[in-house]
């Protein structure tokens, strides 16, 4: 009888324990967080700040690192839930609250009372003084911190994801974007005496490059200025309907962006909690097409006060609502800090101006689609629940619909979690994507289009 009970529990799952190299790993981190969180208390000035700093950035590196990669690499390629769901820290337990609500102080006292924490940011000036040749402030901080949290989690993914090409390559773009067009170049440019400058964020998710002031700040920077206005005009009227066409939302939101960068990687273990329920769609069917009207209306009102002088007192004021509202509570504290209780994705799905415009291309005149094949479904329901944008992709699949819609950031993990392979993400001709979608439509619908598709 033992013989058979061992027999029967041949495979064996991945200890859960942590051995030397874990625990090495997760010491060393645990110094490096230490000496950077010890300069709020300005304990750092007894000693050499540069040093520390270095020692600090080293161990995080190292440490986060040794541990991530050993974690995974202990486990086969593959999905593993290794109860993400019972977890407290991934399933809005009290672990999951704690972080959530220091992610939420943590930007709530770096975007308005950052002078609290000065500290902290005095021990940045060692990296900002070799990269842009000044002390650091607070928005290089956080732009530090992001890329930290970028480049460590998302080698972490990279591992995780391993077992699929496309996610080991589309994680390998998201931490070349953050780090070199996001938080290197800008700062690059500063320390050239040129203006700040992200390839990767234009009008209207960087809205300020296209206020009238900005602009002529930059028309008198001589030919770099005049290329960043020209290039923001080229990205937003000619570059994104191009790519989207081809390439659908997935170009920029999972491959570029690094709002979706943040969210794919530090915000991963997450990703499961985006509320799936028709109230929350038909919600972010208003919300997110609210904040692309809002953005329209204030550069709008904006540029005739430019212009011609109109409504001299409003347009400040809507500038400075549409800044503090949609750039710093719903894009900052609530899109990132809420990532333990609402989960990834919250500011992409019900705010981003920029993903609306993407999203209603993708939805109207896109050849990207997610493909299925209903008759492999079992309805294990990995799709929907590992779907950051909260849509049911099981639905789809159960009746064997290709899945066009305009939330989907085509990032690629309802495919990888597939044990069956029924989901495929595809480009394609327009008119066989809207024949797939046929069967979705109202039968008087369903027959214009059927047409349409027989001319």
């Amino acid at each position: 009888m033992p013989s058979m009970i061992h027999e029967s529990h041949s495979i064996v799952p991945p200890d859960p324990k942590l051995d030397y190299l874990q625990r090495i790993g997760l010491v060393i981190l645990g110094i490096g967080i230490s000496l950077m969180f010890a300069s709020l208390f300005n304990v750092c000035e007894a000693i050499a700040v540069g040093a520390t700093f270095w020692v600090s950035l080293t161990a995080i590196f190292a440490g986060g690192l040794t541990y991530g990669v050993r974690s995974h690499l202990k486990r086969q390629p593959g999905i593993q839930n290794n109860g993400m769901t019972r977890s407290s820290a991934t399933s809005r337990g009290a672990i999951g609250w704690l972080i959530g609500v220091t992610f939420t102080s943590f930007y709530i006292l770096y975007y308005w009372w950052p002078e609290h924490i000065i500290g902290l940011t005095r021990f940045f000036d060692p990296l900002s003084l070799l990269i842009r040749n000044r002390p650091a402030d607070q928005w290089f901080v956080y732009g530090a911190l992001y890329t930290i949290g970028v480049i460590i989690m998302g080698t972490k993914a990279i591992l995780k994801y391993r077992h699929s090409r496309y996610q080991m390559i589309r994680t390998s773009s998201i931490i070349a974007s953050q780090f070199f067009l996001a938080f290197l170049t800008p700062y690059l440019m500063e320390r050239l005496n040129q203006p700040y400058f992200a390839p990767n964020y234009f009008w209207p998710l960087e809205y300020k490059v296209m206020m009238p002031g900005k602009v002529a700040e930059l028309a008198e920077k001589g030919a770099v200025g005049h290329f960043i206005v020209s290039w923001a005009i080229i990205m937003t009227l000619i570059a994104t309907p191009i790519l989207t066409y081809y390439f659908g939302k997935r170009w920029y939101c999972s491959w570029v962006c690094g709002c979706g960068g943040l969210a794919n990687t530090a915000g991963d273990s997450w990703r499961h909690l985006s509320n799936k329920s028709l109230t929350a769609w038909k919600f972010e069917k208003v919300s997110i097409y609210t904040v692309f009207v809002f953005v329209v209306v204030m550069t709008g009102f904006v540029w005739l006060t430019k212009a011609f002088g109109y409504f001299p007192e409003f347009s400040p004021k809507i500038h400075k609502v549409y800044g503090f509202l949609i750039g710093s509570v719903a894009a900052g504290v609530i899109g990132t800090g809420f990532y333990p209780i609402l989960g990834t994705r919250v500011w992409c799905r019900f705010g981003c101006p920029m993903a609306a415009v993407l999203g209603i291309i993708q939805k109207m005149k896109s050849r990207f689609r997610v493909t299925t094949n209903g008759a492999q479904c079992i309805s294990c329901g990995n799709c929907s629940t590992y779907c950051e944008m909260g849509i049911d992709v099981r639905w789809y699949a159960q009746r064997g619909q290709d899945i066009v819609r305009a939330s989907c950031v085509g990032c690629g993990m309802c495919s990888a979690v597939c044990p069956r392979g029924v989901l495929q993400l595809e480009n394609g001709p327009t008119d066989k994507r809207a024949e797939y979608q046929i069967d979705l439509l109202s039968p008087l619908k369903a027959r214009k289009l059927e047409d349409k598709i027989d001319k």
